[in-house]
């Protein structure tokens, strides 16, 4: 069959509509642009992935053995990008976003590059707040979790004003930015957090049950420092 059929008024019975008829074995020309952009889509993302891995490797290596760090990706389902960070500095959800050469400008949550506004700011604290609320219903306790947007280009970062509760860097300084956040959770509370963030059941819909208690006590009785309802009893 032809992709086209004729249209002239001799080939059709008088007061028919002209028309044009594809053949259903090809896809249309818009479905396959449509089809290659979400293919280049696809390999974007894996690429980038890839590049992740790479950089939670050589992140590891830069912050010590006191630190765990987990792909979210991983964890918690392919909609999440960025990484988790667990160490004696608190808990960290940290977006990485690679802008190149080009140059980074904030002024407050605005975030301006090349032109453009893209909300990373809101990103980032989104992506903290989901990874907060799975690890505090799993723990049965509160435990929060700072957004951190660590970018990996080679563009300049200017600030004019910085996002309250978010931390802003370039990647290579994320090692010293996280470490200077000094020492808020003590060893068994990390590896704590970390078995939380690890264990399946963590990253979805689920009430409270057994990990809370695996949380919240130490094997000698003692309260974990972040047990806030423990502290009010």
């Amino acid at each position: 069959m032809t992709d086209v059929l004729y249209r002239g008024q001799d080939s059709q019975p008088e007061g028919y509509e002209d028309r044009v008829i594809v053949d259903a074995g090809r896809p249309s020309p818009i479905d396959w642009v449509r089809s290659r952009r979400a293919e280049r889509e696809t390999r974007r993302e894996e690429v980038a992935h890839s590049r992740l891995y790479r950089r939670i490797g050589t992140l590891i290596g830069h912050l010590g053995d006191e630190w765990h760090v987990l792909d979210l990706r991983e964890l918690g389902g392919s909609e999440r990008s960025g990484f988790l960070a667990v160490g004696p500095g608190g808990v960290f959800a940290v977006t990485v976003k690679d802008h190149g050469r080009s140059r980074v400008a904030f002024a407050g949550d605005v975030v301006q590059i090349d032109g453009k506004r893209p909300r990373y700011v809101e990103e980032a604290r989104l992506e903290a707040r989901a990874v907060s609320e799975a690890l505090s219903r799993s723990a049965g306790v509160s435990i929060p979790v700072m957004p951190v947007l660590a970018f990996a280009g080679t563009g300049k970062i200017s600030f004019y004003g910085v996002p309250k509760g978010c931390l802003v860097t370039a990647y290579h300084e994320l090692p010293r930015v996280l470490n200077a956040r000094g020492h808020r959770l003590a060893a068994g509370t990390v590896d704590k957090v970390f078995a939380l963030a690890m264990h399946p059941t963590t990253w979805y819909e689920a009430g409270y049950d057994g990990l809370a208690e695996d949380y919240r006590w130490y094997p000698d009785g003692e309260e974990v420092g972040t047990d806030k309802r423990g502290h009010s009893e």
